[in-house]
C-alpha cells in the first residue's frame, strides 16, 4: 500500500517540476546587460581594438594587464605560450617582463625552478587591456591618485 502512494507523490513532484521549467523559460521581460532580449542577437556597434599603450595598474597587487593580444596563444595541461616569452629562462632575450617570483611557488611556498600549477593558466588574473565600455555602471576610484 505504501508503494503505490509513494509512486504517485513522485509523478506528482516530477509533473510539478517540469510545469515549473516550462513556466521559468517561457517567462517575459528577461533582458541582458546591454538592454535587448535574452534571445535577441545583439549588433555590435563598433569592434574594440587592443590597446597598444599599457594601463596604469588601479589598486594594489592588481595583476598586469596583457598589452597584447593573446587570441592565437595555446594554454592548456601541457602547454603554455605566455611562457616563451614571460618565463624567466627567457624573459630577457625577448625583452618581456619576467613573472613575479609568486609563480615559482608551490602551495606550500617551496621555491621551484618552473611556473607552479596553480599559476599555469595565465588568463585567470591577467587579461588584455582593451578600451571597451563598460557594461554596468561603474564607480570604482583608484586608492592612488596620479
Amino acid at each position: 500500500m505504501r508503494q503505490p502512494v509513494l509512486a504517485g507523490i513522485l509523478a506528482a513532484a516530477a509533473t510539478l517540476t517540469l510545469a515549473g521549467i516550462g513556466l521559468a523559460q517561457s517567462a517575459s521581460g528577461l533582458s541582458s546587460l546591454r538592454g535587448a532580449g535574452v534571445e535577441d542577437p545583439v549588433p555590435l556597434e563598433q569592434v574594440f581594438k587592443q590597446e597598444t599603450q599599457r594601463f596604469n595598474r588601479e589598486y594594489r597587487q592588481q595583476p598586469p594587464l596583457v598589452p597584447h593580444s593573446i587570441d592565437q596563444y595555446q594554454m592548456d595541461l601541457r602547454t603554455n605560450q605566455c611562457l616563451g616569452c614571460h618565463d624567466w629562462t627567457n624573459a630577457g632575450d625577448r625583452g618581456a617582463p619576467t613573472l613575479s617570483m609568486t609563480h615559482y611557488l608551490d602551495r606550500d611556498g617551496v621555491e621551484m625552478d618552473h611556473v607552479a600549477g596553480t599559476r599555469w593558466f595565465c588568463n585567470q588574473c591577467h587579461v588584455p587591456q582593451v578600451n571597451a565600455p563598460a557594461l554596468v555602471d561603474n564607480e570604482f576610484v583608484p586608492s592612488v591618485t596620479r
